[in-house]
């Protein structure tokens, strides 16, 4: 059986009056990847940002590898010291869809900034794992250039050579790929695919429905803050049960 790596236990979070997730238990074991799928507005973003703490939750508990991230009224859980916590947090690593790159800092500066600031790396040893992450995303000849010198499949993939640096153990992606023009989005996702076959964790929000076909291990349909299916691809694709998975498919296929 694998090692679970992520696991989130009655999981509520509101803005407001507005519940945005109604419960929500997901579980997560090492190597897997899951594409988590649904209409918009319905907990997606939010559900991948209590994980790392982006989003503090109403009630429930998170775990990354066993240690406690959050836990809010529910019994049985206390969370981890903040030592801890911020150990355990260097292990997930997070891609936003609006890639959220210094400007006035190159592809490597970006990459190697956080190995600087956060692990105390000197700059040589930092530049070192910077230029083996940024091949690894197919850019090692971009790394002098700045952000608006590159094409947006390109900023996305610096994003996630940043977030590869830090050596995490599980990848967060939200919609790495909706804020690319159509013809980038198969370079992105072709870093994914590639990170998929090394066996990396990954949570992976997407619009892709091919790439939730083809790449994910397991499907997670979100509506309205609630899981409704939680299944292979083949199930899921060939979901006849469920007249809310059905019209989604019918227009996202």
């Amino acid at each position: 059986m694998n090692e679970t790596m992520i696991k989130m236990t009655n999981i509520h979070k509101s803005f407001g009056t507005l519940e945005v997730l109604c419960g929500i238990d997901l579980t997560v074991r090492k190597d897997e990847i899951i594409a988590i799928v649904g209409p918009s507005g319905s907990g997606k973003s939010t559900l991948l940002r209590c994980i790392n703490l982006l989003e503090r939750i109403n009630r429930g508990a998170v775990e990354i590898e066993g240690t406690v991230i959050q836990a809010v009224d529910q019994p049985g859980f206390v969370a981890a010291p903040k030592a801890q916590l911020r150990k355990t947090l260097n292990k997930t690593g997070m891609v936003f869809q609006s890639f959220n790159l210094f400007p006035h800092r190159t592809a490597m500066g970006n990459v190697i900034e956080a190995l600087i600031t956060v692990k105390k790396m000197k700059k040589a040893e930092a530049k070192e794992i910077g230029a083996q992450q940024l091949a690894r995303v197919g850019l090692a000849d971009k790394a002098d250039a700045y952000p608006s010198h590159l094409s947006g499949g390109q900023k996305q993939r610096v994003a996630i050579a940043r977030a590869l640096a830090m050596g995490p153990d599980v990848m967060l992606f939200d919609e790495p790929t909706s804020a690319l023009d159509p013809e980038l989005i198969g370079e992105v996702l072709e870093v994914i695919r590639k990170l998929a076959k090394e066996h990396m964790t990954m949570l992976v929000v997407t619009h892709e429905m091919s790439f939730a076909r083809e790449v994910a291990d397991r499907v997670i349909f979100l509506d309205r803050g609630q899981i409704l299916a939680d299944c292979s691809p083949d199930e899921f694709f060939d979901s006849k049960q469920h007249q809310r998975i059905c019209s989604f498919l019918d227009k996202m296929l």
